[in-house]
């Protein structure tokens, strides 16, 4: 079996990006047992959903899931430039379309309990091949095999494939990226992903400013704490000066 390594570039390698995949698995996890098939998708291209895609199933493999990420995007991957092949492997459309066994495009990465299905060339008729009965078999049996399946999927914004995919599992989620894509676009492609009949997961706001929207009012950790410990110190005076 091929075997697919993780570039090394990745964001993910940083404390901070790895806690924040961290959080949006617990969340997840949080939502629900039975939560085990899940679609991402985002309003418009470049949002980063196949970066969170990539990042969450690795932040469940590290949690000891066994975890298989599905690049559904076969109109416009990116994560070829995430995994990299040790040899030549069979995609998401040679299955689909009847070349190859499922077994056969199943492929283990670096990444302990990580395995990926990756997008394959580009198809001539992309929707209608995430509406055969190959793609439900694999839905289904993966259900099972594995105790997680996250699904990069098309933008919602810009084909349906991402709510055809919804169909048949068990919940979704949104990428957008902050500040550059208006809440009336984002509103409706959550109405159109609820209409899919999977669970709504919410909205996964992306390239954030952390600087201001880190804690708001609360400041950083660093100064947790200091406001009640200078409050110690002032009372410890008062009762200096009284003691006086």
């Amino acid at each position: 079996m091929a075997q697919l390594e993780l570039v090394r570039n990745q964001a993910l390698q940083m404390k901070q990006t790895e806690e924040y995949y961290n959080s949006i698995r617990t969340n997840i996890q949080f939502s629900g047992s039975d939560l085990r098939t899940i679609v991402i998708t985002s309003v418009q291209p470049g949002e980063g959903k196949s970066t969170t895609s990539v990042n969450l199933a690795v932040s469940f493999a590290r949690a000891g899931f066994r975890t298989l990420l599905i690049d559904a995007d076969t109109r416009n991957s990116v994560m070829s430039g995430v995994f990299k092949a040790t040899e030549r492997i069979d995609g998401l459309t040679a299955y689909l379309s009847g070349a190859v066994e499922l077994s056969d495009v199943i492929t283990t990465t670096n990444v302990e309990n990580l395995m990926v299905v990756s997008a394959g060339k580009i198809p001539p008729n992309p929707t209608s091949l995430l509406q055969n009965a190959n793609f439900d078999y694999m839905i289904e049996t993966t259900r099972n095999l594995y105790d997680i399946v996250i699904i990069d999927t098309p933008p919602i914004g810009l084909v349906v494939d991402a709510a055809i995919v919804a169909q048949k599992c068990d919940a979704s989620l949104i990428v957008t990226e902050a500040g550059a894509i208006k809440r009336r676009f984002v509103q409706k492609a959550k109405a159109q992903m609820e209409q899919s009949g999977a669970q709504f997961l919410g909205v996964i706001l992306n390239k954030a400013d952390i600087k201001e929207t880190s804690y708001g009012s609360y400041g950083a950790y660093g100064d947790y704490g200091k406001q009640n410990d200078s409050k110690s110190k002032s009372k410890s005076k008062k009762r200096r000066k009284k003691e006086k």
